[in-house]
């Protein structure tokens, strides 16, 4: 298994590992979600997993916290420095590296106030979270301190190759959530195959991936991508699989909402 590289977010200069963990899960009816999220980050630290991906509406931040504590004090890792974590807004900030603001914010109103939350040292830095190419240039016209990130679902069937150009063009990393299709979320489907060759393709892409699977040998698997490479042949296929928008995320459209319509939310690009 190889090990895990990171990279440089440029507007912060923090490094951040190129393959996270990402703790959103729907688990069973009847099991214990605490116990099974702690576990399963436990054994990702274990794998040498160093990135995760957490947010107060999963319900996974008390969890994780607790795995970084008995982590620390089974001696798996020396201090929380060697981790790094993504969160979304409305998060606990104590365990926050990088935040992100939820995707019903109206950004206009909130951007100044996480800019300050970075100059205080609340967070480390601070990204967007399903921003479309047009959303990003809106926030670029008024940021003090650009975003670093965008996370955002990106896998061989919604490759976003003009906004993965936009915004590495501007210094912003993309962030891929449910790069193997979310099987067993709400949010998520089959159509993406459970495949390592999803993650290798986005990571060749120069793509941050947040996978999930508390399966540990899947958990291990999703980190087998770093010694081997894409053909041309298969880069070629990849590139011409028909292309749509797997998450449409309907729950966040709404006459209360800043956006009213998919179409408003997205800019057409759906």
């Amino acid at each position: 298994m190889g090990s895990i590289p990171d990279c440089v977010l440029r507007w912060s200069g923090q490094r951040m590992p190129v393959v996270g963990f990402g703790t959103a899960s729907e688990i069973v009816e009847g099991s214990d979600f605490f116990t099974v999220t702690k576990q399963a980050v436990l054994q990702a630290i274990k794998l040498g997993y160093r990135h995760f991906d957490t947010a107060s509406l999963y319900g996974s931040e008390q969890p994780l916290g607790e795995a970084i504590v008995e982590a620390l004090s089974l001696g798996l890792i020396k201090s929380r420095n060697e981790l790094f974590i993504t969160s979304k807004l409305w998060c606990t900030q104590a365990y926050g590296d990088l935040v992100l603001p939820a995707l019903k914010t109206s950004l206009h109103s909130v951007w100044a106030a996480m800019e300050d939350c970075q100059r205080l040292g609340l967070t480390k830095s601070i990204g967007l979270s399903n921003f479309t190419c047009k959303k990003v240039a809106d926030v670029l016209s008024i940021a003090k301190i650009p975003p670093v990130v965008n996370q955002v679902e990106l896998n061989p069937l919604w490759q976003q190759k003009k906004l993965k150009d936009f915004c590495h063009g501007n210094g912003i990393l993309l962030q891929a959530y449910s790069p193997l299709g979310a099987v067993g979320t709400k949010w998520g489907s089959n159509r993406v195959m459970e495949c390592e060759v999803c993650l290798r393709w986005a990571y060749e892409e120069g793509v941050i991936l947040i996978v999930k699977s508390f399966n540990a040998e899947r958990m291990k698997q999703n980190l087998e991508i770093m010694d081997w490479s894409l053909s041309e042949d298969e880069l070629k296929m990849i590139q011409h699989i028909p292309q749509s928008r797997g998450i449409q995320a309907e729950a966040f459209v709404s006459e209360n909402c800043p956006f009213k319509t998919l179409e408003e939310l997205w800019d057409g690009e759906i």
